[in-house]
Formats: structure tokens, C-alpha cells, sequence
């Protein structure tokens, strides 16, 4: 009769052979004495056949039966369910006893279909994989019985491919529909739905099932475009990004997966960029418009918008990029200094001019509420002349027309402030200031182009009232004297917030017209003189 020894059993066994499956199995076939008569490794190829269609001796097809894939089986069968009376001429004799070691190796039905195992699979799954979709995905290619036969993973390299256009082998096509990105699946495809009968004449034979582990990290289409997800924004939103927009924000890139391939964070410094005018890429140039500061949003890109087949360092070709940003600022080249009064006694008449010495306190700050300086931590105002260059241009601007006790917000555009560079340390490159400024104390200025200015009629004997050793000649002290002498008696009026030295030093220059050191009444002119005189020439 026939025998039967299971001499390994695995412990998975998801399946086992029914008459009419196809099996592809190893065996070596002996006498009962040991002598070898036939084996399929000494072929080299397993041997693939239908069961319980007759394709095989009787006892082989009874003693297959309920073997699972990797199941080890020793089988004794008697002569009248081998080769009988007659045996195999110069192969094997009449009523002989046969012996095979059997491995099974695979098993298939001709009425089997892809299967799908998902063993991972991610709570957010906005997006499944459907037909013309192009996706990237990780996998290790596997026999039924666990041989491996090809693996991306080997490679480093994604797959990467469209889905349902026939680029794949049907089953993957298949196989590959409903995924989500992050998904883990086990696709099995039986041989009649990848390479059929011949194999793909290098690693993979004919008639064999495939086990494919796969992992999706990425999927687009190529109709997609950018999709946007707000995560935050701001409930004052006063003006949104525009096209021609310079935009300082700060963003983590990663793939769809999750892989961080980049971050202004880790530089400490933001991603400075003109919004719509192609210096960044078209998917992020879209992404970045109608933001407002202080917002904070996801942009999803996919690679035709991107960094497309190619890719670009650590992004690699055909990737979808996600892109979560928070906007810190921006502006406008065209820009000016906008100002904004919360506070102006109704006492309002003095108004603040160009070269007027003021005195204020200020908190500054970036458009994102980052503060920079305050002059109240100091316990002191800020003391400037107006207009001379002793702040940046936007805050001379900011500052005029204002009346002792009145409070403002001043915001000064970059191209106004600091500008590209900003201030090592203290304020960045391309920075929109914010300054808060209350004004204390208002000095009136002289008009421009004066340092000095009598408040009553001028001496007609000036120069000799200057020169008070009578030679002729005024020196540097003695000019200084007088001058100081004017001011402290309230003839005269020094141009205020200078130091008084380097304003009689630049007086005194002024006269000294051949820079000996010396005025002579000649040189000495009034400043009314001087203009009288180069009108007269002209």
C-alpha cells in the first residue's frame, strides 16, 4: 500500500494541495535499496504538474494531496501504483517499489486570485491608490515557499511606477489598488497573473507564485495639483501674500512618508523668497500666495510641481513633498512706512519736523511679535535729531509730524529698515520691523542748513565783539567762547542734540576759508551775507 512519512511540517500552512491545483515540487527517486533513479534537482528545476489529472503516477497523485508549501513528505509506493509489471524500460523495473523525497515547493489553482494581506496599515489614509496613479513603494519579492528572489530594499531605490496602464504585471496592478501611503501589505499572485508559463528568463520561473512585501511611501497623479491645509490661522489677518510678495518663513520638508529631507529650524534662519516669480518651485510658489503672517500651513506638492523625475539631493525622483510652514513675515518692494496713531492729546499743535531734537520710548519687534529692543527695559528714552541719519530711514519718516504725548505703531518695510542684511545677531536679513513709540519731549530744531541762529538782532560790529584781542585775527577758542557765551545768555541757539564742540568746530571751518586756523574780517561772512553774495555772482 502506500506510505506516507511527514518529515517536516511547517508550522504556517495557510493551504494545501486539492486535486486540480498546479504544484511545483523537488523530489529524488530511489529503489528501496538506496539506489537513485531520478531527481529533479539534478535537473535543476522543480517539476510542475496538475494533481489528480492523471499527469502523474497514481500514487504521487494520492500521496501530494494535503501538502502545504515548504511540507517535506517520504513516500513509499507499491508497483501497481507506479509503473507495474511493466516498468520503465532501462529506467526502472518491473513491479518495483518506488521511493521519493518530496519538497513542495509551490501550489496554485487556475481559479485563484490575487491575494492581499494588509498588515499595517495607518490611521489617516486620506488617499488610496487608484487606476493611473503613480506610486513609489518599497517591496521584497518572494517564492511561495519564502525564497527571495529580488528586493528594492537591496537596491536602496524605490520602485517607482503607474498603476492599472499595464507598466506592471497584472497582479501587482492589482494588488497595488486601495493602498494608502505608509500601508504594509502581503501581495500573493498566482503565476497565471504574473509571468505565466515561462517565467522572466532570469530570476523567476515558469508557472511560479509571487510573494510580494510591499511598503507605499509615495502617490500622486499626474493631474494633482498642490493641496493645501491650514493648521493655523491668524484671527487678525489684516493682508494676505500676493505675487511679487518677499516672504521670510520657516518650513519643515518632508516626503509623504514622513522622511524629513529638509528644515530652515535646524539652519536657525528662514527660507527668504519672492513669492510667484519662479525662484522657488512652481508648487511652492503657488502654496506660499494669499498667507497671512503668523500662519501656519501645509503644502503638498506633487513632484510635476516640484522637484519632478529627477529629484534633487535627498529628494528623490518622481516624490510628492510636504511642506508645513509658518509664514513670519512679509512685504512688498513697494512698500512704504505705515503708521498707525492709537493715542494724540487733544493739545495738538506742535508737530514734529526735520531736525527737531526728539526724545521717545520704543518697544521694537518683528511682524511675528518676536521683540528685539526696548527702550523701557533700558529705564531711558531714545534721544534723536530728526532727520539726520541717526535711525533708519523709515523711522526718520515715522517719526515726523508727531506732537509731545502722542502714541503710534510705526512699520517699516526691510528696504526702509535694515535690509538685506539686517543686523548680526539682532535683527535678521529682509525683516519688517514693528516699532510702538511714544513721544516725550520735543526740542524745536533751527531751519535747515543752520547750526546756529541769533533770537534777536544781530551785532553789526560781530567781528570785532569775537575778535576780543582786537589783532584782527579770531582763533578756534576764542570763537568757541563767544558762541558759548551767546547761548548761555539766550542770544543764541545752537542746533540741538549735537555735541556742541563739533558744531562750533564745524562753524568755525566754515568761516576759515583758506584753513589756517585763523578767520580775518574778510573771510567772516553771516550766512544771509553769503547767500546774498552767490546770488549776486550768479
Amino acid at each position: 500500500e502506500l506510505g506516507i512519512e511527514r518529515r517536516f511540517v511547517p508550522e504556517s500552512c495557510p493551504r494545501a494541495v486539492r486535486p486540480g491545483d498546479f504544484v511545483r515540487y523537488h523530489y529524488i527517486g530511489t529503489f528501496p535499496d538506496g539506489t537513485r533513479f531520478d531527481s529533479s534537482y539534478d535537473r535543476g528545476s522543480t517539476f510542475n504538474v496538475f494533481v489528480g489529472k492523471g499527469q502523474l503516477i497514481a500514487g504521487m497523485d494520492q500521496a501530494l494531496v494535503g501538502m502545504c508549501v515548504n511540507e517535506r513528505r517520504f513516500v513509499k509506493i507499491p508497483p501497481k501504483l507506479a509503473y507495474g509489471s511493466e516498468g520503465v524500460p532501462g529506467v526502472i523495473p518491473p513491479d518495483a517499489v518506488l521511493h521519493f523525497d518530496v519538497l513542495l515547493i509551490d501550489l496554485w489553482n487556475s481559479e485563484d486570485e490575487v491575494q492581499v494581506q494588509t498588515y499595517f496599515k495607518p490611521e489617516k489614509c486620506p488617499r488610496t491608490v487608484q487606476v493611473s496613479d503613480f506610486v513609489r513603494y518599497h517591496y521584497n519579492g518572494t517564492f511561495l515557499d519564502g525564497t527571495l528572489f529580488d528586493s528594492s530594499h537591496n537596491r536602496m531605490r524605490t520602485y517607482d511606477t503607474y498603476v492599472g496602464i499595464g507598466w506592471l504585471i497584472p497582479g501587482m496592478d492589482q494588488g497595488l489598488l486601495g493602498m494608502c501611503v505608509g500601508e504594509k501589505r502581503i501581495i500573493t499572485i498566482p503565476p497565471f497573473l504574473a509571468y505565466g508559463e515561462d517565467g522572466d528568463g532570469k530570476e523567476i520561473p515558469g508557472q511560479a507564485s509571487l510573494v510580494f512585501d510591499v511598503v507605499l511611501l509615495d502617490l500622486h497623479n499626474p493631474k494633482d495639483g498642490i493641496a493645501i491645509e491650514n493648521q493655523l490661522v491668524p484671527e487678525s489677518c489684516e493682508r494676505r501674500s500676493q505675487t511679487g510678495d518677499f516672504l521670510r518663513y520657516h518650513y519643515n520638508g518632508t516626503l509623504l512618508d514622513g522622511t524629513l529631507f529638509d528644515s530652515s529650524y535646524s539652519r536657525n534662519r528662514t527660507y527668504d523668497t519672492y513669492v510667484g516669480k519662479g525662484y522657488v518651485i512652481a508648487g511652492m510658489d503657488e502654496g506660499l500666495l494669499g498667507v497671512c503672517t503668523g500662519e501656519k500651513r501645509r503644502i503638498i506638492i506633487p513632484p510635476h510641481l516640484g522637484y519632478g523625475e529627477e529629484g534633487r539631493g535627498k529628494i528623490p525622483g518622481s516624490a510628492v513633498l510636504v511642506f508645513d510652514i509658518h509664514v513670519v513675515d512679509f512685504h512688498n518692494p513697494s512698500d512704504s512706512v505705515s503708521i498707525t496713531v492709537h493715542y494724540k492729546p487733544s493739545n495738538c499743535t506742535v508737530l514734529s519736523k526735520k531736525g527737531d531734537y526728539l526724545k521717545y520710548h520704543y518697544n521694537a519687534s518683528l511682524l511675528d511679535g518676536t521683540l528685539l529692543d526696548s527702550t523701557h527695559s533700558l529705564g531711558k528714552t531714545y534721544n534723536i535729531v530728526l532727520g539726520s541719519g541717526q535711525v533708519v530711514l523709515g523711522m526718520d519718516m515715522g517719526l515726523q509730524d508727531m506732537c509731545v504725548g502722542e502714541r503710534r505703531t510705526v512699520v517699516i518695510p526691510p528696504h526702509l529698515g535694515y535690509g538685506e542684511d539686517g543686523v548680526e545677531g539682532e535683527v535678521p536679513g529682509s525683516a519688517v520691523l514693528v516699532f510702538d513709540i511714544e513721544l516725550l519731549e520735543l526740542v524745536s530744531g533751527l531751519p535747515e542748513g543752520y547750526m546756529f541762529v541769533w533770537n534777536g538782532e544781530v551785532s553789526p560790529n560781530l567781528f570785532e565783539e569775537i575778535d576780543q584781542n582786537h589783532d584782527g585775527e579770531v582763533l578756534l577758542e576764542e570763537f568757541s567762547e563767544y558762541i558759548q557765551t551767546q547761548v548761555e545768555t539766550g542770544k543764541g541757539k545752537l542746533a540741538p542734540g549735537f555735541d556742541f564742540e563739533k558744531i562750533v568746530k564745524n562753524m568755525f571751518t566754515n568761516q576759515d576759508r583758506d584753513g589756517n586756523g585763523k578767520v580775518t574780517a574778510e573771510e567772516f561772512k553771516l550766512k544771509d551775507q553769503e547767500a546774498k553774495e552767490e546770488h549776486d555772482e550768479l
